[in-house]
């Protein structure tokens, strides 16, 4: 098992690990992160997210680096833009960044602040509602928020509340009452399925992938539904049935889909089990 995985149990279990740099340079997940070069803005979005899922990389130089890059560059006084304008704000990378923060012990920097006072006043979590945020980038991609609202955005959105909810604030009504809403409509549609014909919503969401990209994938719906505690709830059957479909004759899942881009590094391959997915998977048997 990688030493990041051990700290990630570890920690998740309220266990605090004695010199975790130590055990980090062990990691060969985090050798090929510090291997990375020639970082483009997203590639340096993807590496800072991926490192964010293991506890104490903050401490890392080349994670600091990534944080001062964001901070400099991506960062706007409305919340995280992926390509450092305001007006290009969309969730999908307004979310990821900021659950990136939360896990870095971010998740009360002004930066941070910034993009939860985004979410709060411009995300929409149901059709036909009006966004009033001003301008058209969130539409460069199919539209964000149109008539009806972009899923993966909503995904995004709720998993990042419920890492804030868990991390960072647990007390806030506001967050609470949008991981209530963005819930409903993922449950409404099975967590991943179209209302017209009961096809998948869009591509990757039925497929396993770790860490996460901009797709909203299979992984991330799992996450969703073990920390809302929704696993009971008969909406979530068609997950559950998915989960218990892909799991293999050894009791794990493998990764179905790697993201392609300098900078995303995949936790494990294809070729077998991955540790992290039984980790991540088993947890919502247990709830």
């Amino acid at each position: 098992m990688d030493k990041a995985l051990m700290i990630r149990i570890a920690t998740d279990h309220g266990e605090l690990v004695k010199d975790p740099l130590l055990h980090l340079e062990q990691s060969d997940i985090i050798q090929r992160y510090t291997q990375l070069k020639d970082l483009k803005p997203l590639g340096k979005i993807f590496a800072l997210i991926g490192l964010s899922e293991i506890p104490y990389t903050e401490q890392l130089p080349f994670t600091q680096e990534l944080i001062a890059f964001v901070n400099r560059q991506l960062a706007t006084a409305e919340g995280f833009s992926y390509t450092g304008k305001s007006e290009e704000i969309v969730p999908c990378y307004n979310a990821l960044l900021f659950e990136a923060y939360c896990r870095l012990g971010l998740g009360h920097s002004k930066e941070a602040e910034s993009a939860l006072s985004w979410i709060k006043q411009y995300q929409v979590f149901d059709r036909n509602q009006k966004t009033a945020w001003p301008h058209k980038g969130i539409c460069k991609f199919g539209g964000c928020m149109k008539k009806v609202p972009c899923f993966i955005g909503i995904g995004k959105t709720v998993r990042a509340l419920l890492t804030y909810q868990d991390l960072v604030d647990p007390n806030d009504e506001k967050v609470n009452d949008m991981i209530h809403l963005g819930l409903e409509y993922m449950l409404q549609h099975k967590m991943f399925r179209r209302l017209s014909n009961g096809q998948p919503i869009s591509a990757h969401i039925t497929e396993s992938m770790f860490p996460q990209s901009y797709h909203l994938s299979l992984t991330d719906l799992v996450y969703i539904i073990q920390k809302s505690q929704s696993a009971n709830d008969p909406r979530a059957t068609d997950l559950l049935q998915l989960i218990a479909k892909k799991r293999t004759k050894t009791d794990g899942w493998k990764i179905d889909y790697i993201y392609k881009y300098n900078g995303y590094v995949p936790f494990n391959n294809r070729r077998k089990d991955s540790e992290w997915l039984d980790y991540l998977y088993h947890k919502i048997e247990k709830t």
